[in-house]
């Protein structure tokens, strides 16, 4: 019964809590090879990671953390430098699944450290691990919430996986940093256009934190596209106040004003344009067309002239000379064609034929209506003329409505 109860007595007696005597040795010892092994295995590992030999780094970091250098003196064997390593050479090797356990064990000593994690999810990219790399990449942004290149990197996988939405929330939380980031706001319009909202208060954001130019011509197209044409007239006339010379702002200014329906002063936009760029001869077409629309047709018809000359008389130009009489006629016509409407029918048949032999048939169901409809100055309307017209040898036209019209009619040989 004594001896039970001695038992009973030592099993209840806890068991000391300190290192033994064995334990202390043999700490003594390891710290020892350590302090001789560790820095020669680091030598060692950098030697050969140098020299891109990347099985003999593999064995070395392998043996540094076996022999627990890492944890024996940071200044010594930094674990950063050693896990970080130990994963690229993996990554030479395109063992990239090895990579990741050697990263996610630095990670535990090491959790908040950035380079690791990037690295994390570079092995989760490689090994087509997407949802993992972007829950990588947002505890990246909540380690480092300013850092725009982690926003960046977020945003771009958020695109690639529809996630437009979380996607706009990382690039607003960017642009709060950099409001004039220029890839991060035509990322954001592009990802509220995904969502059905639209992007017009991103580009106004953009102008006002930053008038260039080119913002405001990016912000114009937008007013355009949203039927604002006013609005995108006023922000066209503050660029060009701002740069005077140029050529994109007045041809933009001048569609503008053209589809609000101000047309003269779409004119002058194009004339402007056309100052700058005197051999621009579409420039002076679209004047020209301007006019006809305008149905202000001596001005049509100088700048159709214009393009003629500029252009070494060009099959487009030529063509538009023709349409200019062509609609003069069918604006300024009677209901019984006059002499006078059919000198103007046949000066614009002229100048469509000259097109068409150069290839542009643009206006031939012009051409051909005129013909249809028998409407050309023909031999016997020149002989139906009195004498002292016949005498000239050419027509013009007298009505008030052609009275631009110089260009004479000469008499057909054959007639």
């Amino acid at each position: 019964m004594i001896s039970f109860l001695g038992v009973f007595v030592s099993m209840c007696i806890p068991p000391s809590s300190g290192p033994t005597k064995e334990d202390i040795a043999e700490q003594a010892r390891l710290d020892s090879l350590r302090e001789t092994r560790c820095p020669r295995l680091m030598s060692s590992a950098a030697e050969y990671y140098r020299n891109r030999d990347w099985n003999a780094t593999l064995r070395i970091y392998r043996e540094i953390i076996d022999l627990g250098c890492d944890d024996f003196d940071a200044n010594l064997a930094p674990p950063e430098e050693i896990y970080q390593y130990y994963a690229i050479a993996y990554e030479q090797l395109a063992k990239f699944d090895s990579s990741e356990y050697v990263l996610l064990k630095g990670l535990q000593k090491m959790p908040e450290n950035i380079e690791m994690r990037k690295r994390l999810a570079y092995s989760y990219k490689k090994q087509g691990l997407v949802e993992k790399q972007i829950i990588e990449y947002e505890r990246l942004l909540d380690i480092a919430p300013n850092d725009q290149t982690i926003m960046f990197e977020l945003s771009q996988l958020y695109r690639n996986e529809e996630r437009h939405d979380d996607q706009i929330y990382v690039l607003e939380k960017l642009l709060k940093i950099d409001p004039l980031n220029e890839i991060a706001l035509a990322d954001l319009a592009n990802a509220y256009i995904k969502v059905d909202k639209d992007p017009l208060e991103i580009y106004v954001s953009k102008y006002q934190n930053n008038p260039t130019a080119s913002n405001g011509l990016q912000l114009s197209d937008q007013l355009v596209g949203n039927n604002r044409i006013p609005e995108a007239i006023d922000v066209l006339r503050s660029v060009l106040r701002s740069e005077t010379s140029n050529k994109l702002a007045f041809r933009k200014l001048g569609e503008a004003y053209h589809l609000n329906d101000q047309l003269p002063e779409a004119s002058g936009a194009y004339e402007d344009l056309f100052k700058l760029d005197p051999w621009g001869y579409q420039v002076a077409i679209k004047i020209s067309e301007v006019n006809i629309e305008y149905e202000d047709f001596g001005k049509a018809l100088r700048w159709a002239e214009k393009a003629i000359q500029v252009s070494k008389s060009a099959s487009d130009a030529l063509g538009l000379k023709g349409n200019v009489y062509y609609k003069a006629f069918q604006a300024c016509r009677t209901p019984e064609i006059s002499s006078d409407d059919r000198i103007v029918a046949t000066l614009a048949k002229k100048y469509f034929d000259l097109a068409e032999q150069k290839g542009n048939r643009r206006y031939a169901r012009f051409s051909n209506w005129l013909v249809t409809n028998e409407v050309l100055f023909t031999r016997a309307n020149w002989f139906m003329l009195d004498s002292q017209k016949k005498g000239r040898g050419y027509v013009i036209p007298g009505n008030d409505c052609y009275q631009w019209v110089e260009e004479r009619l000469e008499k057909d040989p054959a007639w």
